[in-house]
């Protein structure tokens, strides 16, 4: 579990510190307790990192990067990240329960382990522990991780929301101009390019809440009102999960620019990193926005909490959340696994792809002849 120094057992005084930090941890960071649990139940199926340790409140945090599944160089991969924003502890609290289940599953589920054995998985459920501990947005710098990297939008963005390095005592703050990446940023983009720059197929989802009355399943640019690359197989795999499951109508899958632009966006940049590195490849970096005005609306004691704007606070709304996603979950395992049942492969393949891409997200540029994206 949570780890502190052993010279702070040594006596009556050090002893009753340590179970008083200890309890603050777990008061203010459940999920890290909760995860460092589920790593030493499964530290048999589990490839542990810590890529680094965030110092808050005389503590280093860990950030962890768990793998589970293949070993191989080249099996596809599929990501789940959480708590990049810090308030959105219900992004980490569901990567936590889907990897609980599969842990469990693994014990039994000769499917489930066969699945496993043919694509990588993994988990980064908490990237800003520090954010988690003090419930913001940003991290202790002040800067929101969302709007750090080195990426600047091609098309005006809205006031502040869209990043502003005014200051840091303002929401949406980029960081100062020229200075690298947060320290968590730099660990999140590590791991990622070790893990998912060198595959041929790959997807990760970063799981977030608080924007509008439904769920929505974002994908790149954010910092651009164009046609992204990877505009193809995102349709493509959107089609495949909305002819697979008819009814499970809970997902608006868009471009995330269709809502709005932003500079420095994480995804943005890791996505032209991978592009860089494997251009011949196919990633899909999504994003999970988890609608919690619905929330709001069904209960407005959620406007008296500022958590309680970004996560349910009943605990049977929790588990419905908890459990309303599992089938996003799965479909994607599966579609990783079975790439080439639904990844445009011919060249028609990729324009018709495109093409219905366009009539579905950009009615106006469909109407255009020989339509090129970057």
């Amino acid at each position: 579990m949570i780890r502190v120094r052993t010279d702070q057992r040594r006596t009556n005084r050090g002893k009753t510190s340590m179970n008083g930090r200890i309890y603050h941890i777990r008061n203010a960071l459940p999920e890290l307790v909760e995860l460092e649990a589920l790593i030493d139940e499964g530290r048999d199926s589990m490839r542990i990192s810590v890529p680094a340790h965030i110092s808050h409140q005389n503590e280093q945090l860990p950030i962890y990067a768990i793998e589970m599944g293949s070993r191989a160089a080249t099996a596809p991969t599929l990501a789940f990240i959480g708590g990049v924003h810090g308030i959105e502890r219900i992004g980490s609290q569901i990567i936590l329960a889907f990897m609980r289940s599969l842990l469990h599953r693994s014990q039994w589920d000769e499917q489930l382990q066969q699945q496993l054995a043919s694509i990588r998985l993994l988990f980064i459920p908490i990237v800003n522990p520090a954010g988690m501990w003090q419930n913001s947005r940003s991290n202790t710098n002040g800067v929101d991780l969302m709007r750090n990297a080195p990426v600047e939008a091609e098309h005006r963005t809205p006031f502040l929301v869209g990043g502003q390095r005014l200051s840091a005592r303002l929401p949406w703050y980029r960081g100062k101009k020229g200075h690298t990446m947060e320290t968590e940023n730099l660990a999140l983009t590590e791991v990622i390019a070790q893990t998912l720059f060198s595959q041929s197929l790959c997807i990760s989802l970063d799981c977030h809440s608080g924007f509008g009355y439904r769920d929505r399943i974002w994908f790149p640019y954010a910092r651009s009102l164009a046609p992204w690359p990877g505009l193809p197989d995102a349709y493509a795999m959107t089609r495949l999960f909305e002819h697979s499951y008819p009814n499970h109508n809970l997902y608006l899958f868009e471009p995330q620019a269709n809502s709005y632009t932003t500079s420095g966006d994480i995804w943005d940049y890791l996505y032209d990193g991978y592009r860089a590195a494997n251009p011949n490849g196919v990633y899909l970096p999504l994003t999970l926005e988890m609608g919690s005005w619905l929330w709001v609306k069904k209960n407005p004691r959620h406007l008296f909490n500022y958590r309680g704007l970004f996560n349910p606070i009943l605990p049977h709304r929790q588990q419905r959340i908890l459990r309303r996603h599992i089938t996003l979950f799965e479909f994607l395992m599966a579609a990783i696994a079975n790439g080439p049942a639904w990844v445009p492969a011919t060249t028609s393949e990729h324009q018709h792809s495109l093409q219905q891409a366009l009539e579905r997200w950009y009615p106006e540029r469909a109407k255009e002849t020989n339509v090129l994206i970057p």
